[in-house]
């Protein structure tokens, strides 16, 4: 009889404990989810969505490197069929290729800056000795 009674404690005090086991259990399902979230999925989003913004902004005289290891420079942009032509070598071919190619800009075309130095200065007359 006694050990009746105290298995039928142990029962009791199971099913108080048994629902901190859950509680525990969806806390630890919750930290790894969050986790896997911003070691694996947010950053891969945030690459995406540079490598979108790096090929919508591409320019004319951009030199870039395709998926394919192809180095050139971008000299046309057909934005109605999403496909650009870029000049590669010394003999100056050009490919048709789509956008989503692209890997990388390898040097983007500078806009020259206005001289302040210039705007400030009258002009000067240049000497010249021959």
């Amino acid at each position: 009889m006694n050990f009746h009674v105290l298995s039928a404690a142990a029962d009791t005090a199971a099913d108080g404990a048994g629902g901190n086991n859950y509680l525990v259990m969806l806390l630890v399902y919750a930290a790894l989810f969050g986790g896997v979230y911003f070691l694996l999925i947010r950053p891969n989003s945030k690459k995406k969505k540079e490598e979108a913004e790096l090929r919508k902004n591409l320019a004319i005289g951009d030199d870039i490197t395709t998926i394919g290891g192809i180095v050139g420079r971008v000299v046309a942009i057909k934005d109605d069929a999403d496909e650009l032509v870029i000049e590669t070598g010394a003999d100056r071919v050009k490919l048709k290729m789509k956008r989503w190619c692209i890997s990388s800009v390898n040097h983007q075309k500078e806009i020259p800056a206005k001289s302040t130095a210039s705007a400030e200065e009258p002009a000067k007359k240049k000497r010249r000795f021959f």
